[in-house]
């Protein structure tokens, strides 16, 4: 096995490449902008970040790459990507005939919850984990038995799209209610705005950073205004909490995993999610009594997840 290998990270506004060691620690990195409409320029970007990290580290044995989208269980084909435009798009076979390096390619939910496993927020865990990354959406990555779960078709841990609310909100992946729709970073400003609009006042310190406008009201914001005691923020994070702990514990009555980590955008409000995220699954996982259930944890890793975790995945493939 190689000392070092790189991962890059894909996404609809950056590729992030960086080169890691066996102990998850990056050693160098590499950034360019992504042509999000033009497959063949995004493969030159990765290559061009391939090379440059490879030129200064000539040891690198492997290339992980993390992408947002639907990867076949072989780690060779990018299915469907919402936000990039891959359709059935062999990218393992193009970077490997470009760069002349085993390659795999996965998705980034997946990769980022290799990374809590093996080196961040879950390393202590031996046997199991589940990753919630909310951001603007919910993505996720399960970990059982020490492997990393695909499922037969390659698209397990899709956690977002779990159903929460019967008919209820519409969501991206063309079906209504999904957990997305009510715990991400998109909910919370959809709830926020909502609030502002039935009790202003209650919202005064939100608007008022919104400079008076609702629909000016980003996350950023909420965060903010929650910090500083507004009540109609707080209520916005209290909402998104309880649908995510909603989440949490279905996930824990499923799967039973040792460790939950959350991850993602959102989870930079700290103890404004993560203490009433905590409360509601005691709550909702009350009538298991004295019976042990995951440890929510924040994840770690931070913008890095995905490279640690994309180039550790290829250099054990």
């Amino acid at each position: 096995m190689n000392d070092l290998a790189i991962g890059v990270d894909i996404g609809g506004t950056k590729v992030l490449g960086a080169v890691v060691d066996l102990e998850g620690e990056v050693l160098a990195r590499c950034r360019r902008d992504t042509p999000a409409q033009d497959t063949a320029e995004i493969v030159d970007r990765i290559v061009e970040v391939i090379e440059e990290l490879r030129a200064a580290h000539p040891s690198v044995g492997a290339v992980g790459v993390g992408a947002a989208g639907w990867i076949d269980p072989t780690g060779s084909t990018v299915l469907f990507a919402a936000n990039l435009a891959w359709r059935n798009e062999p990218l393992r076979d193009h970077i490997q005939a470009r760069v002349d390096l085993p390659a795999i390619v996965e998705n980034d939910g997946n990769v980022a919850a290799w990374a809590e496993f093996s080196f961040g927020a879950a390393r202590d865990a031996d046997d199991s984990m589940v990753l919630f990354t909310v951001g603007t959406g919910i993505g996720g990555g399960i970990v059982i038995g020490g492997n990393l779960i695909r499922g037969a078709h390659g698209i397990a841990g899709e956690v977002g799209h779990t159903m929460m609310v019967p008919d209820g909100h519409p969501c991206g992946c063309g079906r209504k209610g999904c957990m997305e729709q009510y715990a991400s970073g998109n909910a919370l400003v959809r709830f926020a705005r909502t609030i502002a609009t039935e009790d202003p006042d209650s919202a005064s310190v939100m608007l008022e950073l919104a400079a008076g406008k609702i629909e000016a009201i980003n996350g950023p914001t909420v965060t903010k205004a929650a910090h500083a005691g507004c009540k109609a923020a707080v209520a916005a994070f209290d909402r998104v909490a309880y649908w995510l702990a909603v989440g949490l514990a279905d996930t824990i009555q499923n799967l039973d995993p040792q460790v939950i980590v959350v991850g993602g955008g959102v989870v930079e409000a700290g103890d404004l999610l993560m203490v009433p995220t905590r409360e509601y699954l005691r709550e909702a996982l009350a009538q298991r009594g004295r019976l042990d259930y995951a440890e929510v944890r924040p994840a770690l890793m931070g913008n890095h997840a995905g490279v640690i975790g994309a180039a550790d995945l290829a250099r054990k493939r």
